[in-house]
């Protein structure tokens, strides 16, 4: 518990490598080990060492990524998954029963739209669609049984900003809890629990792994007793992440916070690029002032992502032909590697949407900046653009 108070008043990128990765006690290896293990000696019946049994209840690994994710978002519990998606997945089925109703985004994954829509909705549990840029339309989408207001900010993929201490004030008054998908953002540049948040969402797989190497989920909450349901969930339900896998997350979040700077830096320059850019109708960042959530953006992250969006002229076959002219932005889905993506939202990540008030435009790109020399990316999408 001292330890835990003294990590309180230490910095970010201090966090990222000292929390929950003490030097192993056996060897002083200064990493924490890959106890790639399913099962443990116990001393005698019920005589469990570190409260360690079997590896799906509990691996060393696992609870030093969890240590690590829960002191990086302020919080008192973090939980890993096999994905983003098993992240979501346990949390939902934590937090709701039949009949309950939860208020989703306007703007989010498309893996998270085709969870509510094709799996939970089959469970019983209702959901209605608000633009949670605008806390009074959120409002007015409740309605008795609402358990849930889930918000992705920034969105996916249009990169929109919705006011976290504001939907958390509406959560409140509402008895529901504010579920914050913080992938795009990563705990470095937003902290949504300090904010109000009641649980924080990530698809690790993304800018916390960072090195397009590994699958994983997370959920960190302040609640302990909302932590001890989670964790119950989690090891019955079962979709954990493997030690290795735990082992690659806990890597990639030592460089976050250098990562996430080069990475907001280039994206900057890349929107700059793009708005000046004649066949560009449209841009989606946040950093860019005239973006409609700037101010928001501003005041609730430390700099604005690595994640731009952008709409071309010509239409749909347009924008796919940007995404296929791309050389040094590989054409592939996900996001938050050190190498610089671009894909076709409407034909990949978010075709799940189609028809529904999440549908993309059909026009959209979206990229993930990398840490490559922005110069070598600027040159890549000129050429790409035409």
């Amino acid at each position: 518990m001292s330890n835990q108070r003294e990590q309180r008043h230490q910095h970010f990128e201090t966090l990222a490598i000292h929390a929950g990765q003490e030097p192993d006690e056996a060897t002083g290896a200064v990493v924490p080990p890959i106890y790639q293990v399913s099962t443990y000696k116990q001393d005698g019946v019920g005589g469990l060492r570190g409260g360690y049994e079997y590896s799906r209840s509990a691996n060393p690994t696992r609870t030093a990524l969890e240590e690590n994710l829960a002191a990086l978002d302020g919080g008192r519990r973090g939980l890993a998954f096999a994905s983003g998606l098993a992240a979501e997945d346990c949390l939902l089925r934590t937090l709701l029963t039949p009949g309950d109703h939860v208020v989703i985004p306007n703007d989010a994954y498309g893996g998270t739209f085709r969870l509510f829509a094709k799996v939970v909705e089959r469970w019983g549990v209702e959901w209605s669609v608000a633009d949670t840029a605008d806390p009074e339309a959120v409002r007015a989408a409740l309605r008795p049984r609402t358990k849930a207001i889930w918000v992705e900010t920034p969105s996916n993929p249009l990169l929109g900003i919705s006011d976290i201490a504001a939907l958390a004030a509406v959560a409140r008054d509402a008895g529901a809890r504010l579920v914050v998908d913080n992938t795009f953002a990563s705990p470095y540049l937003q902290q949504p629990l300090a904010l109000g948040a009641d649980v924080v969402v990530y698809s690790t797989t993304k800018y916390m792994g960072g090195h397009s190497d590994v699958v994983g989920g997370a959920l960190v909450v302040n609640d302990e007793t909302l932590g001890d349901e989670l964790a119950y969930h989690q090891n019955a339900m079962g979709a954990i992440a493997g030690p290795f896998d735990a082992w690659l997350v806990m890597r990639g979040l030592k460089t976050l916070a250098v990562r996430m700077d080069r990475h907001s830096a280039n994206a900057a320059r890349v929107a700059e690029l793009l708005t000046s850019h004649g066949k560009v109708t449209r841009v989606y960042y946040p950093g860019l002032a005239e973006h409609p959530g700037h101010e928001t953006a501003a005041k609730q992250m430390r700099s604005f992502g690595g994640m731009v969006s952008f709409q071309v002229e010509g239409g749909e076959q347009a924008a796919v032909d940007v995404c296929n002219r791309a050389q040094l932005f590989t054409l592939g889905e996900s996001l938050g590697g050190v190498e610089s993506l671009i894909e076709h939202p409407g034909r990949m990540t978010h075709a799940s949407t189609a028809g529904s008030a999440l549908e993309v435009p059909a026009d959209l790109v979206r990229l993930s900046v990398g840490i490559e020399s922005v110069d070598d990316l600027l040159a890549d999408l000129k050429q790409a653009l035409g």
